[in-house]
């Protein structure tokens, strides 16, 4: 099969388009002809090199996966060759503490489809069977590929462990990010008032159709300044940061006494700055996230189905332009999901 594989680290160039062998599907495990993947930030961070985490090479990204089950494993139930599918792209071992709470993403085994094991850039993808979801007809194998990874973060964060609630004002940052296409729907689905910063007013005016109700160019203004300026100084219950060092300090001071910070991760950067007394004397709670649990991922993808949350598409691409697609997403050139479809050479 053709695949998107990296043998070192570094910059988009690094990614090739170039022959692999086949995946087999072992005991309780399932390949998947892919026919859409999408692009996400843990693809770059993997790409580039991440300190601390080592990361056997050559690597196939890719957590996102939809298409058509291929083969079928022994012991596999449920499924059958020819099925329209799509992935929970986090696995946990469903046995020990955390998984038998519901807890999934904090099992001491978890791992990402695409970090940890080779991922959907490809043509054919290997997975265990009991993250694999059917997907209904109507729903095209793009929107399947762009919503699993990055509904599942939002929701998990902010329904979840923010319990964001009906009324509430949200502070979402980096608006036309995958996540953040999603948390503002999510967050209108629970009717809140929705606050977002983008770098563009063409990525705000598209945050406003999908639902946001203040826009601020933080390119412009000072987040926080225009934030306590709104609210009569006193701030956002909620502020949904995975932006990191570059606005950390900013989104303290934008959130509410007693409010809450949630985080899913840095794009900026993972060390920043913090001023203690603006968590401690205002009593702010900072909640992080990774990911969530496989019913969290069955309740978002529902909603997804049902076409009450949709996935944002900015483009499609080959899966041999996945280099470009990277691209773009590091000049922040693209307003949702850019999804990546392989080709049959």
């Amino acid at each position: 099969m053709k695949a998107v594989v990296f043998h070192q680290h570094g910059g988009p160039e690094v990614l090739r388009y170039e022959e692999v062998p086949d995946p087999n599907p072992g005991r309780g495990e399932v390949v998947i002809e892919v026919r859409a993947t999408s692009i996400n930030h843990i693809d770059i961070f993997l790409r580039r090199g991440m300190p601390g985490v080592k990361v056997p090479l050559p690597k196939i990204a890719g957590s996102d996966a939809a298409g058509i089950v291929r083969e079928i494993g022994p012991d596999v139930l449920g499924l059958s060759t020819g099925q329209r599918v799509t992935i929970n792209p986090g696995v946990s071992c469903g046995r020990c503490e955390f998984c038998s709470a519901g807890f999934g993403s904090q099992c001491a085994s978890y791992h990402i489809i695409g970090e940890h094991s080779d991922g959907a850039y490809a043509q054919l993808v290997k997975v265990p069977a009991h993250v694999v979801l059917p997907i209904p007809d109507s729903m095209s194998f793009e929107e399947a590929a762009a919503a699993p990874l990055v509904f599942l973060t939002a929701w998990s964060m902010m329904v979840g462990k923010g319990n964001i609630r009906p009324g509430e004002d949200i502070l979402i940052l980096g608006a036309g990010a995958g996540v953040g296409t999603a948390a503002i729907q999510i967050a209108k689905m629970a009717g809140c008032r929705v606050f977002v910063t983008a770098s563009t007013d063409e990525k705000l005016e598209r945050a406003r159709k999908l639902g946001a109700d203040v826009l601020i160019n933080y390119k412009t203004e000072e987040f926080d300044r225009k934030i306590r300026d709104l609210t009569n100084r006193r701030g956002v219950d909620v502020v949904v940061d995975y932006i990191g060092a570059d606005t950390w300090v900013r989104s303290l001071r934008s959130t509410r006494r007693g409010g809450r910070v949630l985080t899913c991760g840095a794009t900026t950067g993972f060390a920043p700055q913090t001023d203690l007394r603006q968590i401690y004397f205002r009593q702010v709670q900072v909640i992080g996230s990774t990911m969530g649990s496989h019913r969290e991922f069955l309740d978002v993808m529902n909603c997804v189905f049902r076409g009450q949350l949709r996935p944002v598409i900015d483009r499609v691409l080959p899966l041999a332009e996945a280099s470009k697609g990277h691209e773009l997403i590091e000049q922040r050139a693209v307003f949702g999901k850019i999804v990546l479809t392989p080709t049959e050479d």
